[in-house]
């Protein structure tokens, strides 16, 4: 019996996708729901930008693929060999690669059940198995948790994000190591989109493991959302075996804006320990109003604050913030349906928050 027609339609592959956060039109939105930065740039960017003006003849020519510039620059702010450093197209194309070149060769992927909602769009669309981990009742990583299970077989791989979004709590770096202590036959990746702003970043554990990947973005704490840079840091096989999926795709992935303004950012140490420190400074005023308000929260070590109130549901709050004017993030998901993500703006910003909040409550 001949088999049924399928239609083109009937071959696609299909995914749920990650879905971002609004991103209004109306300039007068006070917009928390996206982590970007709320500062500009530092000024050598803005200098960077003036020069790619006078060079703009240059781009009618091919990039520079390996983005030599920018990966010399963060280099030498890592202290770091050039060949241990891979860059994207934020951290997003740098996980995305990391998950086909690491986690494609069977077994199942570990992350945790409260993460970054994207790690379940990359499994499903390269088909990998994967596990939610769970989390500790104070939203905490457990690290014994972490390792392969009588229901996994072998372990693909881990992945966490540290601090961890949209909970925003660090997991110390001892958790970390008992994870890659534990699982030395997989690669561990660590995400650390967030941690510039307070928490302690696993680099050094790269001296000690050779199965550990390191990715961050210039999104948050560089105020670089626009220009979609990311990078990853490990040992120069692990950065190898990234290069060789990336240049099967597309070999010139950074323009030469990205490379330029991004090298410029990484050399104006200065202006991003200050700007870091003034986010990490207004989130630590925010946190205390918030619990004079009666919310609960962990303590956060990123740049937003995840909240519930025990007098108000998640989608209310959301929806009485919005119609005053303030975008905060809210996940429709068991267990943090009521909690609200809001993004650290300026001090002016989270007054006002406060003030709206006040009024609501």
């Amino acid at each position: 019996m001949a088999a049924k027609n399928r239609t083109w339609e009937d071959k696609v592959r299909k995914v749920v996708p990650y879905v971002a956060g609004e991103q209004p039109k109306d300039a007068n939105i006070i917009k928390l729901n996206t982590n970007e930065n709320p500062y500009p740039p530092s000024e050598k960017v803005r200098e960077a930008m003036e020069q790619l003006a006078e060079e703009a003849d240059l781009l009618r020519l091919y990039p520079d693929m390996d983005a030599t510039a920018l990966v010399d620059a963060l280099a030498q702010y890592l202290h770091v060999d050039s060949s241990r450093i891979f860059v994207g197209v934020g951290s997003d194309d740098v996980l995305a690669l990391s998950f086909m070149t690491f986690f494609c060769g069977g077994g199942t992927l570990l992350f945790p059940d409260i993460t970054y909602s994207f790690y379940k769009v990359w499994a499903s669309l390269y088909r990998i198995p994967y596990r939610t981990v769970p989390l500790t009742q104070d939203m905490r990583i457990d690290p014994a948790a972490f390792k392969a299970g009588p229901e996994d077989g072998e372990l693909a791989g881990i992945i966490l994000p540290n601090p961890n979004a949209p909970t925003g709590v660090e997991a110390p770096q001892a958790d970390i190591e008992a994870i890659l202590q534990a699982n030395p036959a997989c690669v561990v990746i660590v995400d650390e989109a967030y941690v510039d702003f307070g928490a302690e970043s696993a680099l050094p554990l790269l001296e000690k493991y050779d199965n550990l990947l390191i990715v961050q973005t210039f999104s948050k704490s560089r105020s670089m959302a626009g220009l979609r840079i990311g990078y990853a840091v490990g040992n120069e096989k692990l950065i190898g075996f990234l290069k060789d999926v990336k240049f099967s795709f597309n070999s010139y992935t950074l323009g030469r804006p990205s490379i330029l303004m991004g090298t410029a950012s990484v050399k104006d140490e200065v202006y991003f320990r200050e700007t870091t420190e003034k986010i990490a400074k207004t989130r630590e005023w925010f946190s205390g109003e918030l619990d004079r308000l009666g919310f609960v929260h962990p303590q956060s070590r990123a740049n937003f604050v995840f909240a519930k109130h025990p007098a108000h549901t998640g989608e209310e709050l959301l929806q009485k913030l919005r119609a005053n004017g303030i975008l905060v993030r809210h996940f429709a998901q068991p267990g943090i349906s009521d909690y609200l993500r809001i993004t650290i703006g300026r001090p002016e910003q989270m007054k006002e928050v406060v003030r709206v909040l006040e009024e609501i409550l």
